[in-house]
């Protein structure tokens, strides 16, 4: 192991800067290492060996551990099909093989995909989850269409990378907790609802014996509208949007 690539991971336990609560539901949780992982695959035209598959307490998928020709080591998101021995490369033109990192431009069309870029250079942060795949649908002028694992198909530029086959740990999803002490591992703190509260703590509470809410309309804890339409803004990215995933 090496040890600039570990480090124990800092808990925040839902507070901000201030230490007030900033996201309710969090707490406890089990010591743990952080991994860093390369999302950049930048590493070109080096190839390497994975040397060991890594389970991560940090995310679902798991991890590729992967000695390169220079010395170097890094981990990457561990593909379905890749075991220790295999060899993977990244660059603009390498096989097209489970584990290789490679522009969309250079991907042919119906591909399963995954960590992939969407701003050159950033890094992969679509399709990152165990099981998730995408799937280069076409090419046009300097965008491919890419349909991500929630369906949505969007526009993403040909020179930003994508790492070939999906992503492996594809059981993670049928996972049963099967009791309480499990989530207060992962960190999660129980939910109550607000009727359950007096009324200092939610909206939603006080009253004599069993009561609804009482209000015109459910509100959050902070007061505000819990139904109808909350988003105000247009996103940005909405133009690259070419068929929305509902």
């Amino acid at each position: 192991m090496v040890r600039k690539l570990k480090k124990i991971l800092k808990k925040q336990s839902g507070r901000d800067s201030q230490g007030h609560v900033a996201v309710r539901h969090q707490g406890g949780r089990h010591k743990r290492f952080m991994r860093v992982v390369d999302f950049k695959r930048d590493k070109f035209n080096v190839p390497g060996t994975v040397t060991s598959i890594e389970y991560d307490p940090n995310r679902s998928a798991d991890l590729a551990f992967v000695q390169y020709q220079d010395g170097e080591k890094r981990y990457i998101l561990a593909p379905l099909g890749l075991s220790m021995g295999d060899k993977i490369v990244s660059g603009e033109s390498v096989d097209i093989r489970v584990g290789n990192a490679m522009p969309l431009g250079k991907i042919p069309i119906g591909q399963p995909i995954h960590n992939i870029e969407l701003t050159h250079g950033r890094g992969g942060q679509i399709a990152r989850s165990a099981g998730d795949q995408a799937f280069v649908m076409a090419h046009e002028d300097s965008y491919a269409h890419v349909k991500m694992p929630s369906g949505e198909i969007r526009k993403i530029l040909m020179s930003n990378f994508a790492t070939i086959g999906q992503l492996g740990k594809i059981e993670w999803k049928d996972r049963v907790l099967g009791k309480a002490g499990v989530s207060r591992h992962m960190g999660i703190r129980p939910t109550v609802r607000g009727v359950a509260m007096n009324p200092r703590s939610h909206p939603h509470g006080g009253g004599e014996g069993r009561s609804g809410i009482g209000l015109k309309y459910p509100k959050t804890y902070a007061g505000r509208k819990a139904v109808g339409k909350t988003r105000l803004k247009k996103k940005y990215s909405n133009k690259f949007i070419l068929k929305r995933r509902k």
